[in-house]
Parts: structure tokens; sequence; C-alpha cells
């Protein structure tokens, strides 16, 4: 099973990464960005074939090591 994680830094949580990416875009000529957020990417194989026990495990992951649970929010997807 492959699982695709997306972990972001929460709506109500200052981002200084973005804002920086905002600030050098803005410099470059793309006035047009409003807001910039940044987030981690992850893929996974899985060896599986229990998407229950998939779906426990990556949350599991996500809570313990992938993600700052006060910070940030995560979601996950499992193909296969």
């Amino acid at each position: 099973m492959k699982a695709k994680v997306y972990v972001t830094i929460k709506q109500n949580v200052l981002d200084p990464q973005g804002s920086a990416v905002q600030g050098a875009l803005h410099s470059m000529g793309f006035e047009e960005v409003d807001k910039v957020r940044i987030g981690k990417y992850l893929e996974f194989d899985l060896d599986t074939n229990d998407r229950a026990q998939a779906e426990a495990r990556l949350k599991d992951m996500c809570e313990k090591l992938l993600a700052n649970t006060v910070v940030e929010d995560y979601r996950f997807e499992l193909e296969g």
C-alpha cells in the first residue's frame, strides 16, 4: 500500500518560513501571491493489505514523529 502524508502548520500559528517565501516571491515580481504556508509531504510504501491497520499505524507515526500536533495538522491518503 502507498501512503501519502501531508503535514501543515495550523492556521492560527505564524509561519515565518511561509512569510519569507512570500517576501522573496514579491521581490521577484510575483505580487499576486497573497499568502504562503509551508508544509511537508512524505510518501511511504507499507507492507500490508489491511487498510484499517495501515490507517492506525499511520496515525501513530504522524502523532509520534512526523507532525508536532501542537502546531501542525496532518492528513494522509492510502492507495492500493
